[in-house]
C-alpha cells in the first residue's frame, strides 16, 4: 500500500508542471511574446529605443574585415610555405592595409 501511494504522489508530482497556466495567449504555435501593457507599438522615438551609435555599431564590421585579411595572409603563407603561421608579423611581406599578393 505504501509503494502503491508512493508511485501515486511521484506521478502528481511529475505531470503537475505541465498542467500549469503560463498566462500567453499564443499568436501561432510557438509565438507567445506579448508586450507589457505600457510597452509601445512603435519602438523609434520611445523610452524603449536603444538608440545605437552608428560608430559603434560599425567596429564589428571593421574587426570582421581585418580579421578575413589576417586570415588571408595565413592562408596564402600555408600555400607558400606549407607550413601554418598563427602569428602573421611573423610572415614576410605582411602589412595589415593590404590583401596578400595574387597567386
Amino acid at each position: 500500500m505504501k509503494r502503491i501511494l508512493t508511485t501515486l504522489i511521484t506521478a502528481l508530482a511529475l505531470t503537475t508542471p505541465a498542467l500549469a497556466y503560463d498566462g500567453t495567449n499564443c499568436k501561432a504555435p510557438g509565438n507567445c511574446w506579448e508586450p507589457k501593457p505600457d510597452y509601445p507599438e512603435k519602438v523609434e522615438g520611445s523610452k524603449y529605443d536603444p538608440q545605437h551609435d552608428p560608430a559603434e555599431l560599425s567596429k564589428q564590421g571593421e574587426s570582421l574585415a581585418v580579421m578575413d585579411t589576417r586570415n588571408a595572409w595565413r592562408v596564402w603563407n600555408m600555400k607558400k610555405t606549407g607550413s601554418f603561421e598563427y602569428d602573421v608579423s611573423k610572415i614576410d611581406g605582411y602589412d595589415e592595409t593590404t590583401t596578400p599578393p595574387a597567386e
